[in-house]
């Protein structure tokens, strides 16, 4: 595999950045004398690059973010993530032809956050292979395939209804599908724009890589995305020993954790984009003190302010809130009982490892898809009663999963998921086998 070039194309936002990453230190160790061009913006690859933990075969360079100088972005989230998209394949091409210039080789192959499908148009144009890798929920991928008929049921029927012809996500409603898929019109941004085009973009691609365990996914929905794509991979989207843990441990969570008792403290974290509203922060923080089981809460400082008054001293005996949480060493202690979480991906797959079940409040896009997966299809979890957080619907949950007999079920699930992980991960299995086939599609190419 000598000389081969493999350029990365990052959606530069969010949770989307670290598991590219992951997977690119995977390929760069696996495939040492090739070199890897990482392409973000200025923000993104300051983010990533800061450390010496990177190997020498990978290299950022940066590409511009789309935002006009001296232009102030609204409050909107998707503004920016449009602004990026609007740069399309020529800010691309100058990434690429920055790494090129840099590296004296030519791109042999393109491996790209699927959000950014401008990029197959350049993969398209140098001719070489473009490798898609999907980051949200992996089932939420089917319903690009099926837009028209959803937003005809969107548009006819009431939420509680079931998608009962997605291919092994018959369980999926009406009010799981994400608001950006149902926007028609005027109104869509380019980002919908986007997503709406990916059932015809994926197509393309020489392979399509999920970041999650084919084992955990409904074998229907599998078949039906290997029928529509060239190639489906799925590889394992645990850190490799390269990514710095970003989390350390400077608030003593897992020293404080020891000193209680198995599965019995509830993990409350809503990862690094959402802000729940106000009044679900004092509904979860009432529900707390009212339940009376021990807690951890990762809460970001900015938002601590919203909790209620003397509520971090009233319950200092039995819980703790700190601004960052280890969490992937949080949730594989021994001690937590239950996950409140808001389903981003990444979150969803820690907890499923660690056969932790899960409480979940949704907010926007993958997210009310991946909450239905949990409580329906893994029955490892449950959907927040109305999707909003209450007192007494938190309180309720909490004793289902954590005390009662009827949350057994739950707590078992959870426990057959982990176990299906573990499997899952020994070099026999499949997620070795796909990793294999990345390898050879970058080597040959």
């Amino acid at each position: 595999m000598e000389n081969k070039h493999i350029a990365v194309i990052a959606f530069p936002f969010g949770s989307h950045l670290k598991p590219l990453l992951n997977l690119v230190l995977k390929l760069a160790q696996a495939a040492p004398h090739s070199s890897f061009s990482f392409i973000g913006t200025h923000k993104s690859n300051a983010i990533l690059f800061p450390g010496s933990h990177i190997p020498n075969n990978i290299k950022p360079y940066t590409i511009s973010d789309g935002i006009p100088e001296g232009h102030v972005l609204s409050n909107n989230p998707t503004e920016k993530i449009d602004l990026f998209l609007k740069t399309g394949p020529h800010n691309l091409h100058k990434g690429i032809q920055l790494a090129e210039a840099d590296t004296e080789k030519r791109v042999t192959c393109i491996i790209a956050d699927a959000f950014v499908t401008s990029s197959l148009l350049v993969a398209q144009t140098l001719d070489v292979p473009w490798i898609a890798l999907w980051l949200p929920n992996s089932c939420s991928l089917s319903l690009y395939f099926y837009t028209d008929l959803i937003r005809h049921h969107c548009a006819n029927h009431a939420a509680k209804t079931t998608l009962d012809f997605l291919p092994g996500l018959s369980k999926i409603r009406v009010e799981d599908i994400p608001q950006d898929l149902v926007v028609v019109g005027e109104k869509e941004s380019v980002f919908t724009r986007t997503l709406v085009s990916l059932g015809k973009v994926l197509p393309q691609a020489k392979a399509v890589v999920m970041n999650c365990f084919e084992e955990l996914d409904p074998p229907l929905f599998v078949q039906d995305m290997r029928s529509k794509l060239q190639s489906l991979l799925y590889v394992v989207p645990f850190p490799s020993p390269l990514l710095p843990l970003s989390d350390k441990d400077s608030s003593g969570c897992l020293s404080w954790l020891d000193t209680k008792s198995a599965r019995s403290v509830v993990y409350v974290c809503f990862g690094t984009v959402v802000a729940p509203p106000p009044d679900e922060l004092v509904a979860v923080a009432e529900a707390l003190v009212e339940s009376g089981f021990p807690f951890l809460w990762s809460l970001k400082e900015a938002l601590m302010g919203g909790l209620p008054s003397g509520f971090v001293e009233r319950t200092k005996m039995r819980g703790k809130v700190v601004p960052l949480a280890p969490q992937t060493q949080v949730l594989a202690h021994d001690s937590i009982g239950v996950f409140l979480t808001h389903c981003g991906a990444n979150s969803v797959m820690e907890c499923v490892s660690s056969g932790v079940p899960m409480i979940c409040r949704p907010f926007f896009g993958d997210q009310d898809i991946a909450g239905r997966v949990i409580e329906d299809i893994w029955e490892s979890g449950m959907i927040i009663e109305g999707r909003v957080f209450t007192k007494n619907a938190l309180v309720k949950s909490l004793n289902l999963i954590l005390v009662q007999e009827e949350g057994k079920k739950i707590r078992e699930n959870a426990l057959k998921a982990k176990k299906i992980v573990e499997d899952a991960v020994r070099p026999e299995g499949q997620a070795a086998k796909d990793f294999k086939t990345l390898v050879e599609i970058i080597s040959t190419s």
